[in-house]
């Protein structure tokens, strides 16, 4: 039977030696046709399950629901397909911010050449800026289909745009111990405004400007409060592997599967499972496997699993995919670069912290917080970021360290104006988006 000690010993066991701390980064992009660029639908002759078997001539494994081609998986990678069919690798973990900008290079390899082949482009953005929500098809994966959808229609909130019409980059990072976590959790939970500023890249929604620079975020702001969001306690010093715990505990379960069937849970939380309130689920029966996958349904910008996931990026283009895990190896990868940015947030009170994220959203970083705007407050994290990668010593075979990566980052705040500023000046005019310049130049 599954005791609450197991529950705490699934995050024990994230632990990982100093001389063993990886990163990893996965990235959404949308898949649309040239000739009018919607997104292709799940079947059919130009489709996903076609891009998803393109890719087994590559080495990958298909992972099937039924019929329905659903992820790819090769070595310690994968390709998964979120809601709306946006297209995600999830990289294996890597040793160096130069090792995952190669793993994307290889990566946008393949997908250059189905480019040629299928006619279709593949956009990093934040939210899809053309399509009606009506018009994105569901992936016919069950816990999408017969969970999710049901239950974000129920909410009332904008959690269906987020399944369907939005996309993320996002890095994952290690932890030593408990104490490692907190303070890693502490920092990023913290800057994760600041993140979503800097990598601000969805400001059109339905062809028209959506008064968002982040509408992504401001999206997420309104899914579900259970389980999305800047939680206090994730920013606090007492946070424990139990805190959270506790905290998923409490958090309603979307379902339970046994032999590929879907049990709907959302009336429970995980706590009610394991005291046999469900009378469909036996509380002897829960497994590891159950609390792992409810844990993956935890929306917060910080996530913890056996590693720490930072969730607070627009998804965009080349240059930011290798941005954002470069920012936060060198913030958490360096014990000065982290114990340096815990003195700023630590001095952030959580009332402003929310304020600045709502702010963020709309404005970016010309959005303040406790005074100062946030470019400003952008451009000293970077510098410990730097300072960071350059204590890391990571060299890459030309002889450079990892600060090349942060190269998007500085040009940003040189220029003062986040990549959704400057795709509002060069695509709108005259109140209407030029489509087919946004997508020609900022698909990959």
């Amino acid at each position: 039977m599954l005791k609450k000690s197991d529950l705490v010993n699934y995050f024990i066991s994230g632990c990982k030696s100093s001389d063993n701390l990886k990163i990893g980064t996965e990235h959404e992009k949308f898949i649309f046709h040239r000739n009018n660029y919607k997104v292709i639908p799940f079947k059919g002759d130009v489709s996903v399950t076609r891009i998803l078997e393109f890719f087994n001539g590559y080495g990958w494994k298909s992972i099937f629901e039924g019929e329905n081609v659903i992820a790819l998986t090769k070595d310690k990678a994968s390709i998964t397909l979120e809601p709306g069919g946006q297209f995600e690798l999830s990289g294996a973990p890597l040793n160096t911010v130069h090792e995952t900008c190669i793993e994307i290079n290889n990566h946008l390899e393949i997908t250059k050449e189905l480019e040629d082949k299928f006619d279709v482009g593949f956009l990093g953005i934040g939210f899809y800026p053309i399509n009606t929500l009506d018009q994105i098809q569901t992936v016919p994966k069950k816990r999408y289909s017969e969970i999710m959808v049901p239950y974000m229609r129920d909410l009332g909130g904008l959690g269906l745009e987020m399944m369907h019409q939005s996309a993320t980059v996002q890095a994952n990072f290690d932890f030593t111990s408990e104490k490692d976590m907190q303070k890693k959790v502490n920092v990023s939970s913290v800057l994760q405004p600041l993140v979503t500023g800097l990598f601000a890249n969805s400001p059109f929604k339905n062809s028209k400007l959506n008064g968002y620079e982040s509408y992504r975020n401001h999206v997420w702001f309104n899914t579900d409060p259970d389980r999305s969001g800047i939680p206090k306690f994730l920013t606090q010093s007492t946070l424990s592997f139990e805190e959270y715990v506790d905290f998923a505990l409490n958090i309603p379960v979307y379902s339970i599967i046994r032999d590929n069937k879907y049990f709907n849970c959302t009336q429970y939380s995980f706590a009610d499972l394991m005291e046999n309130k469900n009378p469909e689920i036996n509380s002897e029966d829960l497994t590891p496997d159950d609390w792992v996958n409810h844990i993956s349904t935890i929306f917060t910008e910080v996530r913890l699993k056996s590693f720490i996931e930072m969730r607070g990026a627009d998804a965009g283009g080349y240059k930011s995919l290798c941005a954002l895990p470069a920012l936060w190896t060198g913030i958490l990868y360096c014990n000065d670069s982290l114990d340096e940015a815990l003195k700023i947030t630590s001095g952030i009170k959580f009332e402003d912290l929310l304020n600045f994220r709502k702010e963020v959203c709309k404005v970016g970083l010309n959005a303040e917080l406790n005074g100062y705007k946030g470019w400003q407050l952008a451009k000293e994290v970077i510098e410990i970021s730097k300072n960071g990668l350059k204590q890391r010593k990571k060299i890459n075979s030309f002889g450079d360290d990892e600060n090349i990566h942060l190269s998007f980052l500085e040009e940003l705040i040189s220029h003062k104006k986040s990549n959704a500023a400057l795709m509002i000046e060069k695509y709108y005019k005259n109140e209407k988006i030029n489509i087919e310049l946004l997508f020609n130049e900022q698909s990959f």
